[in-house]
Order: C-alpha cells, then sequence, then structure tokens
C-alpha cells in the first residue's frame, strides 16, 4: 500500500505542475500571436481606407485617418511585446521549446519599425 509520502505520487504531482506551467507558456504564446494579428489588422484597414478613400478631398484626410490605424497597430504590437515578454518571464518552460524573448521583442519591433516606413509611403509617396 502507498503511503501520502510516496516519491512516485510526488513525482506525479510536479509532471502535472510542469505540464500546467508549460501549458501557460504556450497559452501566453497563443495570446501574443493574437494581438499580432489584430495589429496587423489594423495595418490592412489603414491600407483599405487610404486605398478606398483616394478620391477623397482634402486628400491629407483619408491619410490622415490611415495614420491613426497605424498608430494603434503600432501601440497593439509594442503592448503585445511588453505583456508576452513581462509573462515568459514569470514562466519556464520544462520540455517545450518557448519562444524567447529576445525573438517576441525583435518580432514586435519589426513590425513597428514596417508600420512606421508604410506611414511615411503612405505620406511622402503619391
Amino acid at each position: 500500500m502507498k503511503g501520502a509520502h510516496d516519491p512516485s505520487r510526488e513525482d506525479l504531482a510536479q509532471d502535472r505542475t510542469d505540464l500546467a506551467e508549460e501549458r501557460t507558456v504556450l497559452a501566453h504564446e497563443r495570446s501574443f500571436a493574437g494581438w499580432v494579428r489584430t495589429g496587423m489588422a489594423a495595418v490592412g484597414i489603414a491600407l483599405g481606407f487610404n486605398a478606398l478613400f483616394q478620391m477623397v478631398e482634402p486628400k491629407w484626410l483619408a491619410k490622415l485617418i490611415a495614420s491613426i490605424f497605424l498608430l494603434i497597430a503600432i501601440f497593439v504590437f509594442l503592448s503585445a511585446q511588453r505583456r508576452a515578454c513581462r509573462a515568459t518571464g514569470r514562466l519556464e518552460a520544462h520540455k517545450i521549446a518557448a519562444l524567447a524573448p529576445i525573438r517576441i521583442k525583435l518580432m514586435a519591433w519589426s513590425l513597428t519599425l514596417a508600420t512606421v516606413l508604410l506611414g511615411a509611403a503612405l505620406w511622402f509617396l503619391a
């Protein structure tokens, strides 16, 4: 009969805890991906709005509204990066290869730079 201090039960409990933490790491990565998709949707709305309303007078109005969506996208990218890095810093992956914080930052800042360049092209390339 196994007692309350059975080492195999403690190992199983630790395995369950480790697996739960890994599921949480993966859930945070999915959340980051969801926020990145939201930011990319804002970029798409900006491009679509600018293209759809090219004939609007004054021309700067369509560019301004598109730029607002680009700023929203930048906010989403950087907020997602901050939240993801904070969450992954508190968790430890045991058997899975978690997304490194540097990769999260690289992705968020690359998307931010691309969005800024898109905004510049929107205003300065006619």
